[in-house]
Order: structure tokens, then sequence, then C-alpha cells
């Protein structure tokens, strides 16, 4: 009888045991709730490109910029620094009322090859983030005119033969229908040319140019804008050859220029040649380097910088770009043929404002091309007139 008690007792142990097992095996562990599926984000790429916006302009001068009037420098006559056309008289400036707004557009692919044969339906504009009609359409087949804009200042001496051979150089790719105008400058501006498609008085014209003294690249900008190009229809560009160094200007400033490249509706190209080392060693000779404090007029580092930083910001903000022909293998020929090839090749897109803004109000603009994956340049604001 005891013996069946303790035998039923063990048998009853073992089942409580056996019952136990599973529920201490699972004592401690941690159990987690089931996640819920994450979607996935998927970002689309644009079915358009657009131009960017560049950072808003500083006021200049900075740092170790001269001002025209400071002490020491050229005091010259009333009409030096006025332009003069190819008779050696002054002409009257063009003034312009309109409230058509012209944007000039370069539209390339990811390797920088130019997209041709869009239309007006490929493009959208934008002035202040707001929708505008397109009322003005050109294509690469319309005529352009040029205005080539030639410093022949002392320091332009040592690169005087290169230019005049580019320069023709780029004449001789136009298309005969295209015009060109030539100015040169040094401490006065002259006009040795006006718009003409006539290739030997436009050849003549080139070979012209020679180096004086001074330089008055800020009047020379500010007069072949105002009064050279302002009243031009359709495309148009100015090809700039320059230094940036400016020391005899007396009607026109850094910020001036500038100020008024933006409202204008004229890219500006850039050959750019840095004369530096050249200039120095031409005033200081012997005694090359000297002290900063001893150089000349227009030939300190400091000069130097403030003008490669002008001709990059007066291209920048008018949509067109700097070449600098020391860092090509064909040099001058080669920034030429781009600028040519770049011009032929632009569209001119033109809308009047759906709103009146304010005078001397900076909107924005902003060009929109219906296809992904391009690089639009494009100038990106105008002031209000």
């Amino acid at each position: 009888m005891i013996y069946d008690v303790k035998k039923r007792f063990l048998a009853l142990s073992l089942m409580v045991i056996l019952l136990a097992l599973p529920i201490l095996g699972q004592s401690g562990r941690r159990i987690e709730k089931p996640q819920q599926p994450v979607a996935e984000t998927v970002t689309r790429a644009p079915d358009f490109s657009e131009s960017r916006p560049l950072p808003i302009r500083a006021s200049q001068p900075g740092a170790g910029f001269r001002n025209v009037q400071s002490a020491g420098a050229p005091a010259p006559n009333r009409g030096e620094a006025d332009a003069e056309d190819a008779d050696g008289e002054e002409g009257e400036i063009i003034r312009v009322d309109t409230r058509l707004v012209s944007v000039p557009v370069s539209v390339y692919d990811r390797n920088g090859l130019y997209m041709p044969n869009l239309g007006k339906e490929n493009f959208t504009i934008f002035d202040q983030g707001v929708e505008q009609e397109v009322a003005y359409f050109g294509t690469s087949e319309a005529p352009f005119t040029v205005l080539l804009l030639i410093d022949t200042s002392p320091s332009a001496a040592y690169k005087m033969e290169d230019i005049h051979a580019a320069a023709i150089a780029f004449v001789d790719q136009l298309k005969p229908q295209d015009q060109v105008i030539v100015v040169e400058f040094d401490q006065r501006v002259r006009v040795h040319t006006t718009a003409t498609s006539d290739r030997r008085r436009i050849e003549r014209a080139i070979k012209r140019a020679r180096f004086g003294s001074g330089t008055s690249l800020y009047d020379a900008v500010d007069v072949s804008m105002r009064k050279h190009i302002a009243g031009v229809e359709g495309r148009k560009a100015i090809v700039l050859f320059t230094d940036g160094v400016d020391t005899t200007s007396r009607r026109a400033t850094y910020d001036t220029t500038l100020d008024f490249a933006e409202e204008s509706d004229t890219p500006v190209f850039t050959i750019y040649y840095n004369t530096f080392i050249e200039t120095r060693r031409g005033v200081g000779g012997g005694n090359w380097p000297f002290p900063e404090s001893r150089a000349p007029r227009g030939t300190t580092a400091a000069e130097y910088a403030v003008g490669r930083k002008y001709v990059a910001e007066l291209s920048n903000y008018t949509g067109g770009r700097v070449y600098e022909p020391g860092s090509t293998a064909l040099g001058l020929t080669t920034a030429f043929t781009n600028i040519a090839e770049e011009l032929r090749r632009q569209y001119l897109i033109g809308f009047i404002p759906s709103e009146t803004g304010s005078g001397g109000e900076r909107r924005q603009i902003r060009v929109r091309v219906n296809r992904p994956n391009l690089v639009i340049r494009a100038r990106d604001s105008y002031i209000v007139n």
C-alpha cells in the first residue's frame, strides 16, 4: 500500500516537472513585437532641368582696390574717357524703354555637348517663382551681333599679336549675316567699326587696335553696354579681352558696371589673360620683384586679384563665362572657337513680367527645360528699370 502511494507520488512529481520545463525554458526570454513593414520612400528624379541661381553679389571695392580718383591718378581731359565712333565723333547713348525681359539661354547635356533643336514649347520661365508667358523665342539659326572689346593698355602689349590673330579667327567662324562691332580701350575708349558684316572692314578694325597708356576698363564696359549694344535687337554678346585691372576710369566703377550689366540682356564672355608677372618684370627691371608698397598703379597682386574677380562676376552674372587661354593648348583660338559655337547654339527667350515691380527691385529668374539631366546657363535675375 505504502509502495503504491510512493509510486503515484513519484509519477505525479515527474508529470509536474515535465509540464514546468517549457515554462522555465521561456523565463528571461524577451518577446519582441512583430515589426510593421516600413514603406520604402522612392525619390523620383525630376523630369525637367532648371537653371541655378547665383549668390547675391557683394559690393566692391574690396581690399587692395584703389579708387580711380585716388591721389596720383591721372586726370584725363573731358573727352578722354568718352567713346569715339569710327569717325572720331561721339554718338548718342541709346536708351531703351521696354518691359520685355530678354534671357539668353545655353543648354548642354552632362557631357558638355550643346542641345540643339529645342523649341518654344520646351521652355518655361519663372519670375519670382511665378510662371510667365514666353512672348519671344529666338532659335540658334537667328543672326547675332558681337562687340569685341579689346584691352590695349600697356599690360596687353605682351599679348597683342595673339589677340589680333585669334580675333580674326573668331570672325572667320561667324555666319555671313552675323555682325561685329570693334572697340578698343586704354585710357580712352575708341570704336574702330560700328556693327557690320563686312569681313575686310572688321579685320582692318581689329588690326588697328594698338596698345596705349592707362586702362579705363570700367568706362569701356559701361560705354559699350549703354551706347553700342543696348539698342541692338535679337541675339548679342560682348567678348572682352582683358586682365581685369582698371587704372584710369573716371565715369564708371566696379559696382556701377556690374549693376548695369545685370539689368542688360547681353552676356559677356571674357578672354582673361594674366599679365601680372610680365607687368611686374616690365616696370621693375632688374629690381623685380620689389615691395608692393612701391609698385606702380595697376601692378600689385591685390589689384590683379580684384581684376580677376571682376571679370568672373561680369561674365557669370550676365550668363556668359570666362576663358583662360593659358589653360588650353591652343589658347585664344580654342577660346574663340568655343564662344562662337555657344553663340550659334544659344536660345533667346523674352517675356513681359505679369507683375510690375518697383524701380530698382531685383527679381529672380528661373529657366526650365522639360527634359531631365541637362545643364542650363542663363542670367538669374534682372533689375526693374
